[in-house]
């Protein structure tokens, strides 16, 4: 019944947005540069298993291009004649993804150039990293058995030789093995030549920002309740930085001092964080995991976290405070992970069309930071 469900809804976003795909389409590059998708997804799984975290910020900046300006790589461009680009503005000067997608678009080029897009480039690698960052790393049920194995002597060992019969711990080796979610990539988005440091400031969700706040910014792109509940679900990769979040901390109402705290925030994991992570209200360069042991799996322990009131922004506390959205979390945290990868994918779907350029819009660039 839940996959029907997801089925449905996924037929229902396709219909929404069918505008933006009707020029965008699966293939785009097929007869111009057939090997483009192919190039992408061989860079990414080569280095991403070395550099996991990544993939975390690739998804955000894919996040943070379209929420400005549609998905046009705008967020790629450097500043120029002394006007401050949008990767100069504060949520974009934690990215570290740019040099990874100029790697991959100076590959793109060498065997088609001037055909594919940077936009392109970066909705793709942001898809096949989120893909890659699960099966990247040994699953979490291998690694206890080959603890298991060395206590008692044993030199090698398979996961296929023994039962699991506690049924916890046969569904965490499932969740572990099968991989993160995937999700269609229709192509032919062109580069804009435009890139402003103020439009995002104003346009890209703040941490900050409570659950009114959330929901209008998405609707402002044309996104809807449910797209803020998925998409919010990206933070259970990644980390964040103290500054980000210490007001919950430290100074939430301000009167100031550890007593002063986000009352949302569950007070044994805020005093964990101000003991163990954030030690001063001014602590700037100190990263925290959004997903508390997780933080490098695709899974659902982000939501798990939420409800149990230990979101680390104050946008993550948010999505409990509505009741819609909060009924949206409690029908997938007990369900299968392949639920939540659906429902994630549809509305990356969607988000990925955010006002595309096609046709004669905008320019396919050489290089991502600068305009031709």
């Amino acid at each position: 019944m839940a996959r029907m469900m997801v089925v449905a809804l996924m037929v229902v976003a396709l219909a929404v947005v069918g505008g933006a795909r009707a020029q965008l389409r699966e293939g785009f590059y097929e007869q111009s540069c057939p090997r483009a998708e192919q190039i992408v997804k061989h860079y990414v799984q080569q280095h991403i298993p070395h550099a996991p975290s990544v993939a975390a910020t690739l998804l955000r900046t894919h996040f943070h291009d379209c929420f400005v300006r549609g998905c046009d790589a705008s967020v790629l461009l450097n500043a120029t004649g002394g006007n401050e680009a949008e990767k100069d503005a504060a949520p974009n000067q934690t990215l570290r993804g740019f040099a990874f997608i100029d790697r991959v678009k100076a590959l793109v080029e060498a065997e088609c150039p001037g055909v594919v897009s940077c936009a392109d480039i970066l909705a793709l690698a942001a898809r096949d990293s989120v893909v890659v960052i699960v099966i990247s790393k040994p699953p979490l049920f291998f690694n206890c058995l080959l603890l298991t194995a060395h206590r008692h002597g044993r030199s090698s060992i398979s996961p296929r030789n023994y039962l699991t019969p506690n049924k916890k711990l046969r569904r965490m080796m499932n969740d572990e093995m099968q991989g993160g979610p995937s999700w269609s990539v229709p192509t032919g988005r062109r580069d804009g030549t435009v890139s402003i440091k103020q439009e995002a400031l104003d346009q890209i969700p703040a941490p900050t920002m409570n659950f009114t706040q959330l929901l209008q910014s998405f609707h402002n792109k044309s996104l809807e309740l449910a797209d803020l509940v998925w998409l919010s679900g990206a933070h259970t990769i990644g980390i964040g930085h103290c500054d980000s979040f210490t007001e919950r901390l430290y100074n939430f109402t301000g009167r100031g001092g550890p007593g002063d705290a986000d009352p949302s925030l569950d007070p044994v994991y805020a005093a964990n964080l101000r003991r163990n992570k954030c030690k001063t209200a001014t602590d700037n360069t100190t990263i925290v995991e959004m997903d508390p042991g997780s933080f490098l799996t695709f899974d659902l322990s982000y939501y798990r976290g939420v409800l149990k009131r230990r979101g680390l922004f104050q946008s993550d506390a948010a999505l409990i405070t509505d009741a819609a959205a909060k009924a949206d979390i409690l029908s997938v945290v007990n369900a299968p992970p392949e639920v939540f990868f659906q429902v994630f994918a549809r509305s990356m779907v969607r988000m990925g069309n955010i006002q595309v350029k096609t046709g004669h819009e905008g320019e396919i660039r050489k290089h991502c930071a600068l305009v031709n």
